[in-house]
């Protein structure tokens, strides 16, 4: 197969544009390249907040390749002194798996996710109890920025052709995939993945893109307000209960609840919410 013939093959079953004339773009350490095309956003077989399907065409950008961990936030923390609204309000969200509810917890902060009772957060594991609001001040910090919900869509979508970023199982030969509730929530969880809340980002492999943790693990962060896809284009005032939306689904998703950790997944809250499964990665437009 000659490379156009080639390239023409990878646009019609993808979808999205495969091709370059030149060099693919040398990201920055930590990210990736995805390249821009056209692609499917949401499903018809998903929720209905992921109707109506809609194609979209998105430019090329690099994208960290994994959520934002405990170290480099900590990092940004001892550079900056900022001081995380979970700190300020005095407190965060938790799901008390004991009372199956969610909850404030005094004390709970990126740094102590469970309140001052519980574990200190491992290094290497997503940062969690941010804020949106958190996160923007961090990517101002990093020089890169939260990914719109299309950008989110179109990089899971790289390579895969199933519903979630690496096919279409969630176990393949004995091995999970992804870090997310095994069992029925909130009623009881095997951890048969291993992990009963977060995990060490990487800990279930990459995507055919260099991604991890697009699945499952915490919910990210994107940089658009929470809509109706039927409303996408027209205008919107936000007020002071609009929401942001959040993509990837996290440890505490599973399909009879919350089957989030598809690539067409959405989840949304308040800008100033923390809460211990929600983090978020950034991107960077490409020169």
């Amino acid at each position: 197969m000659g490379r156009l013939t080639g390239c023409l093959f990878v646009l019609l079953f993808f979808g999205i544009a495969a091709c370059s004339r030149g060099p693919l773009p040398t990201p920055p350490p930590g990210m990736v390249y995805i390249p821009g095309g056209r692609t499917q956003i949401g499903s018809e077989n998903g929720v209905p907040h992921e109707r109506p399907v809609f194609r979209a065409r998105v430019k090329s950008f690099f994208m960290d390749v994994s959520p934002v961990t405990v170290g480099e936030f900590r990092e940004f923390i001892q550079a900056t002194g900022y001081v995380t609204q979970a700190e300020s309000f005095g407190d965060a969200a938790i799901f008390n798996v004991r009372t199956r509810q969610w909850e404030l917890r005094s004390g709970a902060y990126w740094e102590w996710p469970l309140g001052p009772d519980g574990l200190l957060a491992p290094e290497d594991h997503p940062v969690t109890q941010v804020s949106w609001n958190d996160a923007v001040a961090y990517a101002a910090w990093a020089n890169k920025r939260l990914p719109t919900e299309v950008e989110w869509e179109h990089a899971a979508r790289q390579g895969s052709d199933g519903q979630y970023a690496w096919g279409d199982s969630l176990v393949k030969d004995g091995q999970y995939k992804a870090n997310v509730w095994n069992g029925r929530f909130p009623g009881f969880n095997t951890n048969a993945d291993g992990y009963a809340t977060t995990s060490p980002v990487g800990a279930f492999g990459a995507t055919s893109t260099g991604l991890v943790d697009m699945g499952g693990n915490v919910w990210e962060w994107t940089a658009d307000w929470y809509r109706s896809y039927a409303d996408r284009n027209k205008e919107f005032q936000p007020n002071s209960g609009s929401e942001k939306a959040q993509r990837g689904g996290s440890f505490l998703c599973e399909p009879g609840w919350c089957h989030g950790y598809r690539v067409s997944g959405r989840s949304h809250s308040t800008p100033e919410t923390a809460l211990y499964h929600v983090g978020f990665r950034l991107v960077k437009d490409v020169p």
